[in-house]
């Protein structure tokens, strides 16, 4: 009898797992990306607000004139809780996607070492169909 020589593909799954993975991992780095940057622009924000909350304050302390300022300290107190509060979204959403792009790229790892081992999967250099 002659011996079947027996090599292993990629299924189709196996293979549009692959590809979902090749799509999502960029993604969730730019998403990322952007997180981070509107995250440092939230202190900032908040930064400016407590500036001027401060500075709004002192200039009530040393007014001759009663002005009443303490509304518009109030709303810019309600404005810096809520930069916060959307800070702590994002920062909780940007842990989310710091743990997905690990768990991506771990199996992604995991996924080209089976192909390897398999002797299915040989990777060529960009030049090379």
């Amino acid at each position: 009898m002659a011996a079947l020589a027996v090599v292993e593909t990629p299924s189709g799954k196996d293979a549009i797992a692959e590809g979902l993975l090749g799509l999502l991992k960029p993604a969730i780095q730019q998403l990322d990306l952007h997180v981070h940057s509107v995250r440092e622009s939230q202190v900032e924000l908040r930064e400016h607000i407590d500036n001027l909350a401060t500075e709004l304050c002192r200039i009530n302390e040393h007014q001759k004139v009663v002005l009443d300022l303490d509304p518009y300290v109030k709303k810019l107190l309600n404005a810096r809780r809520r930069v916060v509060l959307v800070n702590n979204i994002l920062q909780n959403a940007q842990e989310r996607l710091r743990r997905l792009n690990h768990n991506v790229a771990k199996e992604t790892v995991r996924r080209k070492t089976m192909l390897e081992t398999s002797g299915a999967f040989t990777p060529q250099s960009p030049s090379k169909p």
